[in-house]
């Protein structure tokens, strides 16, 4: 993040913009909106600006005449450099900065100590968007998306919750009930008479919702959710709901940044990551946490890596919620094996190659490699295999002497579905070696089978120069 979004109160402040042509043009008009007093300093105007300085009451806009001068932010809130001239913006910028002066120089990113984002304006409510100085245009695109999807009735929507923010508030002692009574509202029959222009009975809703929702203490609850493999996008929209509105956050360790900046953030988040042989927390306090926080009143989410009923002993979890009569929702996400093996071009089944598909864990509770052989060595069977890494050497070895051909192809990926994706494919004899040469790091999901073939055809996801195809494909 290389600028904070804020919102600045500008009312009634006095705000500089050195320069008289369009680009000035264009920002004063956003200042005069946001109740700034406006001084330009230009030695000319623009058609445009003349005609604003002529319709604006005079001590709202006033226009300097003259070649800009340090002197004149002495007394400014804020300066915006839109002349054009790189010398005059390049001292605008150290003057302001000499004062302390925000300053925004239009098209200097480099200049500007603020920009100016692309505004969604449903005031009260306002939708910044921003790239941070390195495509404006960009962002006027995505302002224009979101445009579309706002309807202009949410400022109406803003105002009405204002009205009723201090009775709430009067209403609730408990903060918890507060937010969860405006999640209701906001998402439901309140928001939906609002949005239609029935304000009437949007009143009518939210006066009787608030005389009968009782202020007990709130009851606790788990939300069992699966993050995927990594890419945000996977997420489904379930998902997404129950991470916004959770209070407090419990994570594991292969639940991506990316995703939990998509929880609320307000929302305390706890790790509770396990490694090979490293446990920050074991399972059975992870239980018991769970258990605590939804005793506490809090909507808890526990956000798991993958799917949450695939090795990810979400089973055992909620075995614990149910013993202690908490209640509880599961969302199911997209597994390692099937992210993984389609972001790779690896079908997990194929006419052709593979008729069934079996998933095992690569090591045991006692860390030992000790599977089913014969049955993972059938015929026409794709093998996935979750935390193996370590043990690669092993399970190669024993694939082939139960009786897999040491030429079946196989692959590990690491990071599978995000920008540090990489794809090591060759087969059992060559892909311990493979792996150690590219010295790679959990979480990896391997896969055994003909169906690995198929991935030099089929690849289709290139997340960019940090990931890789690694040679000795076969």
């Amino acid at each position: 993040m290389d600028f904070l979004p804020i919102f600045i109160d500008l009312r009634h402040s006095t705000c500089v913009v050195v320069g008289g042509g369009e680009h000035a043009a264009r920002k004063i008009a956003v200042l005069l909106r946001a109740s700034a007093r406006v001084v330009v300093v230009a030695p000319a105007l623009c058609a445009e600006l003349a005609g604003r300085l002529s319709d604006s009451a005079p001590e709202r806009l006033i226009h300097r005449a003259e070649a800009f001068r340090p002197e004149h932010l002495e007394d400014a809130s804020l300066a915006i450099a839109a002349t054009g001239d790189a010398a005059v913006d390049q001292a605008v910028s150290e003057a302001a900065r000499r004062l302390h002066v925000p300053v925004n120089v239009v098209d200097h990113p480099a200049l500007c100590s603020f920009i100016m984002p692309a505004i969604v304006d449903r005031s009260p409510v306002l939708i910044a968007v921003s790239s941070s100085g390195s495509s404006p245009v960009l962002s006027r695109l995505l302002r224009a998306r979101i445009e579309t999807l706002i309807p202009a009735a949410y400022g109406r929507l803003a105002t009405h919750a204002a009205e009723f923010r201090e009775r709430v508030k009067t209403r609730f002692s408990h903060p918890e009930n507060r937010r969860i009574f405006w999640e209701k509202m906001l998402q439901g029959t309140f928001a939906d008479h609002v949005l239609a222009g029935r304000d009437g009975a949007a009143r009518r809703h939210l006066e009787h919702a608030l005389a009968n929702e009782a202020d007990t203490p709130p009851q606790g609850e788990v939300y069992l959710v699966g993050a995927g493999p990594g890419d945000p996008e996977l997420l489904t929209l379930r998902a997404l709901r129950l991470m916004q509105q959770a209070d407090v956050v419990v994570h594991d360790r292969l639940v991506s940044q990316e995703i939990l900046d998509l929880t609320r953030r307000d929302a305390p988040r706890i790790y509770a990551g396990k490694e090979r042989n490293r446990h920050v927390m074991p399972q059975g306090s992870i239980n018991q946490l769970l258990v605590r926080l939804a005793q506490e009143g809090r909507r808890v989410l526990r956000l798991k890596g993958g799917d949450p009923f695939i090795f990810g002993r979400g089973g055992e979890e909620i075995e614990t919620l149910i013993d202690h009569g908490i209640p509880f929702q599961v969302v199911p996400g997209i597994t390692a094996a099937s992210g993984a093996a389609a972001y790779a071009g690896i079908p997990l089944t194929h006419r052709d190659h593979a008729q069934s598909c079996i998933f095992v864990t690569g090591h045991l509770k006692d860390g030992s490699v000790d599977l089913d052989w014969p049955l993972l060595t059938q015929a026409n069977q794709t093998i996935v295999i979750y935390m193996g890494l370590v043990g690669l050497p092993v399970l190669c070895a024993q694939l082939i002497t139960h009786g897999l051909n040491a030429a079946t192809p196989a692959a590990i990926i690491q990071q599978a579905s995000t920008r540090k994706q990489r794809v090591l494919a060759g087969t059992l004899a060559t892909l311990p070696e493979l792996a150690a040469a590219a010295h790679l790091v959990p979480p990896t999901l391997i896969i055994v089978g003909g169906v690995v073939s198929l991935h030099r055809r089929l690849a289709w996801f290139n997340p960019g120069p940090d990931a890789a195809v690694d040679p000795g494909e076969g």
